[in-house]
């Protein structure tokens, strides 16, 4: 969803830090919050339809100090599980023999992660990667940072150090010397949220750096619910147009990246990444539909007396335990071509 960035989050800019670099090394778990009145007004931030120049927790437009975050903490942490499930393992080894081959660095592998949110991110990846990291995780909101860094895992898979600074700012301007000394950039629900100029520019930084990214959960415009419902057509087609508001790409982003680092000489791969939602990820599958719907009546009004009846019956079910529904994602891991006689 977008979400605010799983992110519904972007990037096409240089990393401008406005703020103090805070080093962390620790690891802690955050309270979940989730409402449960299921109406169009109680959508989460993150969950449902954003403006134009809004994009979750990274910032596309200049604001106040005090604009609130788009992003919702307690919708990062609900989504947290399925997003770590969805993930394409199967891209984990072209990017590990890629890491391998770099040149080694004094603090290891360096990876940015671009609106990291709550750091889930890291903390699935890490995990999941040998050798030291140093993470520089990016994002507009400080509460979130601070999430993200107290959360922070320890230990990479072979027991080396992870560590993390946190960078506050804006993304704007994208450009491969902000990725200077960077390993790996990743983000989540990133795609969907940028224009194709803004792809275009993070593709050039990623292929001026040399530097691969791994890229998930963007939407791939398909849902489909183990017991269909004649709306449901409407809605995600509702859905998917209100994606593409202000030039965006929504659905048509991974496709759009594809062309754009395959042009640059990167080796792509593209995985499918659903979420598989059933009766235990229930309170997901109920903010994830009252978002959906909300972003769909946005987007075509006159589907509202329609859609909330089709709301109502759908979260009956969910909370019944007898809804099923796949939320189809993809991953995309760019593997530029490498800088400084590494190799491939």
């Amino acid at each position: 969803m977008k979400k605010a960035t799983a992110m519904s989050g972007s990037a096409a800019s240089e990393i401008q830090r406005r703020g103090p670099v805070t080093p962390v090394d620790v690891n802690a778990k955050p309270a979940a919050g989730i409402p449960a009145q299921p109406t169009h007004r109680d959508v989460k931030a993150g969950a449902g339809p954003v403006g134009p120049g809004e994009r979750g927790t990274i910032r596309l437009r200049e604001a106040g100090p005090d604009d609130p975050p788009r992003y919702a903490p307690d919708w990062l942490e609900l989504r947290e599980g399925a997003d770590a499930a969805a993930r394409a393992v199967e891209l984990l080894d072209p990017l590990r023999i890629r890491l391998a081959n770099l040149p080694g660095k004094p603090g290891g592998t360096v990876i940015h992660d671009l609106g990291c949110g709550t750091g889930s991110m890291g903390r699935w990846l890490a995990p999941r990667l040998d050798g030291a990291q140093h993470w520089v995780l990016h994002d507009r909101d400080p509460y979130l940072l601070h999430f993200a860094a107290v959360a922070s895992p320890r230990a990479a898979a072979d027991g080396s150090r992870v560590t993390v600074e946190t960078r506050r700012g804006d993304v704007a301007r994208l450009t491969s010397d902000a990725l200077a000394g960077a390993s790996l950039v990743t983000a989540s629900a990133l795609l969907d949220v940028l224009t194709r100029e803004e792809i275009d520019a993070l593709a050039t930084a990623c292929a001026g750096a040399g530097c691969p990214a791994l890229l998930t959960l963007s939407v791939a415009g398909r849902v489909e619910f183990g017991t269909p419902d004649p709306l449901d057509g409407d809605i995600s087609d509702a859905f998917n147009t209100h994606q593409r508001r202000a030039g965006l790409l929504g659905p048509d982003a991974v496709t759009a990246a594809c062309e754009a680092f395959d042009q640059r000489g990167a080796a792509v791969h593209v995985h499918p990444s659903a979420w598989r939602l059933g009766p235990v990820e229930a309170p997901l599958t109920a903010e994830w539909l009252r978002g959906w719907v909300a972003a769909a009546v946005e987007e075509r009004p006159e589907l509202r007396s329609r859609a909330d009846q089709y709301l109502t019956e759908r979260l009956e079910a969910c909370a019944a335990g007898e809804l099923r529904v796949d939320v189809h994602h993809s991953d995309l891991l760019a593997l530029a071509r490498p800088r400084d006689g590494a190799t491939s």
